[in-house]
């Protein structure tokens, strides 16, 4: 039996054509706990075979052990697959648990070559500017990316958490592909402004914790209690105390939903993420992150779920009664500095 490969967008104006669901890779070394190798390496080689092509991954995850961990599998898939990584969060040698945002020139460049270097590769496809820092303008960083570009290091060019003004300035120096942040159920911030300018200018978004860090899926109702002592996501507000409890019980529509088209809720909460392309009359790539092929399996089935208008009213009222930020610091978000 041959599996279905789900359909395919582009990333902007002129960038690769991607499956219109991507792969979020940092849980495979980073951030979420313990990961079992092998099985993270069936989940890429299984997540290829249904179409996904947009593996993101970023200098900061691990130290760099993420973009370690992928290298053997994108050169195995050079040419089928897109990788993308990320700059900006520095991590001082005296304290690896602190993260510095950089964006000056010299930083941009030593970053570069040592994410060509880590993943074995000649040219990284979409590059990234992970968070902003407000003292460096933004025209300047991204005219070193533009740099990059023209010296072949970097295909394609993406920006992550940035406001609609600093998206504007940034495409007015070099076509941007891709706008990351977080969309989903839980946070549609980037509604407001974010998304209307991504569209105006040909920018697709690729939405990342589409699943609410795992929360929309009910795979957790408590970080305090339900999740490992080196799982930031213990760090996040909405997912701990009191906070956490008033969250989960906004999932209750997701699951009526979710019973009415045999689906789990994380497929209706992808679903919904995925009909926000029609929405906004936008194209955009969500990146959920799993370790596990049979997850890939269900995130990718969601891609054929349409939910009604009828349904769809049911789920909006969720995004407005969660209950905490979704950084501890939202200044580092495009929805702190707007």
């Amino acid at each position: 039996m041959t599996d279905s490969r789900i359909p395919t967008t582009r990333l902007g104006d002129d960038g690769p054509e991607v499956g219109v669901q991507g792969l979020g890779c940092m849980g495979m070394s980073f951030g979420y706990g313990p990961s079992d190798a092998d099985q993270s390496r069936a989940t890429l080689e299984r997540a290829l075979e249904l179409g996904v092509t947009l593996y993101d991954t970023a200098d900061a995850y691990g130290a760099g052990e993420n973009e370690r961990f992928l290298a053997p599998f994108v050169r195995a898939h050079r040419d089928e697959l897109v990788i993308a990584t990320k700059f900006a969060l520095s991590i001082p040698p005296d304290d690896p648990t602190r993260r510095v945002i950089r964006n000056d020139a010299p930083y941009v460049r030593d970053a570069v070559e040592a994410s060509l270097k880590r993943l074995d590769v000649d040219v990284i496809d979409l590059y990234y500017m992970h968070r902003r820092d407000v003292n460096v303008p933004i025209e300047e960083t991204v005219g070193v990316m533009a740099e990059l570009v023209r010296e072949g290091k970097v295909k394609h060019l993406g920006l992550s958490e940035v406001t609609a003004d600093e998206l504007r300035a940034a495409q007015a120096v070099h076509p941007i592909a891709a706008l990351q942040s977080e969309w989903s159920l839980f946070s549609r911030d980037i509604e407001r402004q974010v998304v209307p300018a991504a569209r105006e200018l040909g920018v697709t978004v690729v939405p990342y914790s589409p699943l609410g860090r795992g929360f929309l899926t009910g795979s957790f109702a408590n970080a305090d209690t339900d999740l490992t002592a080196d799982d930031f996501r213990r760090r996040q507000p909405r997912f701990t105390g009191a906070n956490a409890e008033a969250n989960a019980a906004l999932l209750a529509p997701l699951r009526s939903v979710a019973d009415a088209h045999g689906a789990t809720p994380g497929q209706i909460a992808l679903a919904w993420v995925h009909q926000r392309a029609r929405v906004h009359d936008l194209p955009l790539v969500p990146i959920p992150g799993t370790r596990k092929p049979g997850r890939v399996e269900e995130n990718t089935a969601a891609t054929a779920i349409v939910l009604t208008d009828e349904e769809l009213a049911l789920l909006e009222p969720i995004a407005g009664r969660v209950a905490g930020d979704r950084y501890a610091d939202m200044s580092f978000t495009s929805a702190g500095r707007e």
